[in-house]
C-alpha cells in the first residue's frame, strides 16, 4: 500500500490526538506526525478500531 492511503481519515486522527493530548505538539510543529511517538501512534490507532467497533455494534 502507498503511504498517500489513509487508513484513519484526518478529522479522526485529530479528534483522537486531542483526546489523547498530543494535538498540541503536532499543531506545533506545523501539522508534522513525525515527532509523536510510535506509542502514541499505537494508542490512535487503537482508539481508532474501538470506536469502529462500537459504531458496528450499534447498527
Amino acid at each position: 500500500m502507498s503511504r498517500g492511503n489513509k487508513l484513519i481519515s484526518e478529522n479522526l486522527r485529530t479528534e483522537i490526538a486531542k483526546e489523547l493530548g498530543v494535538y498540541d505538539q503536532v499543531k506545533n510543529d506545523g501539522g508534522s506526525w513525525k515527532n509523536v511517538s510510535s506509542k502514541t501512534c499505537g494508542s490512535i490507532v487503537s482508539k481508532a478500531i474501538e470506536i469502529a467497533n462500537r459504531s458496528v455494534d450499534n447498527q
